[in-house]
């Protein structure tokens, strides 16, 4: 279908979903769907696939990944397939299966993370990152959003850290244990899943002291009347930095981004890396860090923190420099400028600093707050729902207005789809 939204005419169709989040999410949306008159099937891919839906229609694959594409197209055609939604849309089996999808003129959506977070879920047509076909226009955004009201930024759901453990541990534990049910599957993880949770638990018993460590140094930034830039660091995992920036790994990043602030940040300004909150501890940033530092003769003005409110930490420095985390719209709303190295939805000319690295350390751009008002007012409407993964009411409420949304075709709108995608997708550098 030209437009993107599908080929279910006046039926709610057959919606195929795939893999989600750790979370009750994709079965809340499905049960409403269901009740509309759509019919929603799944394929189980692992054990955690099985357990998470085994009561609902579902297929179970359990070939090996080279007969994945043959397969998900058989599915497709056979069960006219109308609509694919699915989490973490750069996953090796959801790649292929978005493929076959457009081939086959099905419409796909993307749930994610919400980029106005705690307390939103995104919902995009086709892709995330430079997958998104939200615009990166400034006219266009300003106009698309003159009339749309401004974000609601009260927080109405919660979750807690232990929700998301538990569920994580429900969908992972299954596919470690039960591998045999599954025996072609194959991982998307750079780490095995024992391997992260030893890892989480080691990590564990020190997160309060860790946690008062950080906000110590935030401390003795503001006293000390310090001028410096934030740096905080993303998830080794995280497919926005295996998939969509020019890095092969976060080391790669790190060296480009210390190297370019040494040879061109002021002698008296700082760096601050905030280790991400989620992080396993399989790597030792801290010791890797504090190596380079030491290379480039910056061991004084380099500050590592493993917990500390980033809010705070941004709204005193001059400026946060990423990847392509989603961190940056902490800086963005507090008007402060925001430079990107790798694909990232708020990557637009006027709102991030899109000229030189070298150049951002003397001269950082702040966002244009009209345009950045317009971006929050549009990216809100048009591809936010409020809502979360793991609690209930959170999973609840995102989940109706994800399947409004599926069944009155109106995901990405208003305004908030441009065809061709607009964003490139970076190619990998090497970084000596």
């Amino acid at each position: 279908m030209a437009d993107g939204q599908g080929k279910g005419g006046d039926t709610p169709g057959t919606f195929l979903f795939l893999q989600g989040p750790s979370s009750p999410l994709f079965v809340e949306i499905a049960g409403i769907l269901e009740m509309a008159g759509g019919r929603c099937i799944r394929i189980n891919l692992n054990a955690g696939d099985w357990i998470s839906w085994r009561w609902r229609s579902a297929f179970n694959y359990r070939g090996n990944f080279a007969g994945w594409r043959a397969y998900v197209r058989r599915r497709i055609e056979a069960e006219n397939v109308t609509d694919m939604v699915l989490h973490g849309e750069e996953r090796p089996y959801h790649k292929v299966a978005i493929e076959e999808a457009r081939r086959l003129g099905v419409s796909i959506t993307v749930v994610e993370m919400g980029y106005l977070r705690p307390d939103r879920v995104t919902l995009e047509r086709d892709g995330l990152s430079s997958n998104s076909h939200f615009p990166n226009d400034p006219a266009y955004i300003l106009k698309a959003a003159s009339n749309l009201p401004d974000p609601d930024w009260t927080r109405r759901y919660s979750q807690t850290f232990l929700a998301e453990a538990l569920y994580d541990l429900v969908y992972y534990l299954p596919t470690v244990f039960l591998w045999f049910l599954y025996p072609g599957y194959r991982r998307h993880g750079l780490y095995h899943p024992l391997m992260e949770y030893a890892g989480w638990l080691r990590r564990l018993p020190s997160s309060g002291r860790r946690s008062r460590e950080a906000e110590g140094v935030i401390e003795q930034l503001l006293a000390s009347g310090k001028r410096f830039f934030v740096y905080p660091l993303q998830l080794q995992t995280d497919f926005q930095l295996r998939a969509h920036s020019p890095f092969h790994q976060q080391r790669d990043a790190i060296r480009l981004i210390l190297r370019s602030f040494a040879e061109n940040a002021a002698p008296e300004m700082h760096l601050v890396l905030k280790l991400h909150p989620l992080d396993n501890g399989l790597v030792d940033w801290k010791a890797y860090i504090d190596g380079i530092s030491a290379f480039f003769g910056l061991s004084s003005r380099i500050h590592f923190m493993d917990g500390g409110n980033l809010d705070r930490l941004v709204a005193a420095s001059e400026g946060l420099i990423t990847v392509n985390s989603t961190a940056a719209f902490s800086a963005l709303r507090a008007g402060k400028p925001a430079k990107a190295l790798g694909a990232a939805i708020y990557d637009i000319e006027g709102l991030s600093d899109r000229g030189d690295l070298d150049r951002f350390w003397d001269e950082p751009r702040p966002p244009l707050p009209e345009l950045r008002d317009a971006f929050f007012r549009l990216l809100a409407a048009a591809i936010q729902v409020r809502g979360n993964f793991c609690s209930e009411e959170g999973a609840r409420a995102a989940a109706a207005e994800i399947a409004e949304r599926l069944l009155s075709r109106t995901v990405n709108l208003p305004d908030g789809y441009v065809d061709p995608p607009p964003r490139q997708r970076p190619s990998k550098i090497r970084v000596p």
